[in-house]
């Protein structure tokens, strides 16, 4: 990690300004942020309206049906395949980046947010406060957005309240244990849990 005194930056900076930064640390200024590598892929309407939609009817504890909720995902967007079950609430920031095959639960409160591709296979379950994040912040510079796309392949499970976060392709069949953050990419067939993820057995060792 570089030092304060070696920032070119502070160089730069009055010396008053340049002092204060060396007895208190930098500090990144929240309002030069910018969207980074994050391009939207609708119109300002179409996000309003899927605003709307979404704090109404896919996020309504009082709606237990499924249909209506696949019926308006692919209506804005989204690729849903068949037999999947979104019974519960659920939030989903961007249908139009959102793939899903056949076969899928989603559980109470997942929270889908996708400002970049999220691609699950099928037979997959997320269960219940598990939250998907596509993007993140640029912490060692402008705190600008960057965004990359989330894979998470057949099979797997992610149990509740994980976080999985931007750029992470999950295994064919792979576990992750309640409570995980998944930072990083994981192989087929492992059991992982933990923050940071870890690898903990096989999936399929006691199956004969």
């Amino acid at each position: 990690m570089g030092h304060v005194a070696d920032d070119p930056q502070i160089g730069r900076m009055p010396e008053a300004e340049a002092e204060g930064v060396r007895a208190n640390g930098r500090v990144i200024d929240l309002s030069q942020a910018g969207k980074g590598n994050y391009r939207a892929k609708r119109g300002v309407l179409i996000e309003f309206i899927w605003f709307v939609v979404e704090a109404c009817v896919i996020n309504n504890k009082l709606l237990p049906l499924s249909s209506v909720r696949v019926a308006l995902l692919r209506l804005f967007g989204a690729k849903v395949g068949t037999g999947c079950r979104f019974v519960h609430p659920l939030r989903v920031k961007s249908p139009w980046n959102l793939e899903v095959g056949n076969n899928c639960w989603f559980g109470v409160d997942v929270w889908i947010y996708n400002q970049a591709l999220i691609r699950i296979g099928s037979n997959v379950c997320i269960s219940q406060g598990t939250f998907l994040s596509a993007g993140s912040h640029d912490m060692s510079t402008t705190m600008d957005l960057r965004v990359a796309p989330i894979v998470i392949e057949d099979g797997v499970w992610i149990t509740s309240k994980c976080v999985v976060q931007m750029g992470v392709t999950i295994g064919r069949s792979a576990v992750v244990t309640p409570l995980s953050v998944v930072h990083r990419s994981l192989d087929p067939e492992g059991v992982y849990g933990g923050n940071p993820c870890r690898f903990i057995r096989n999936r399929f060792d006691s199956v004969t």
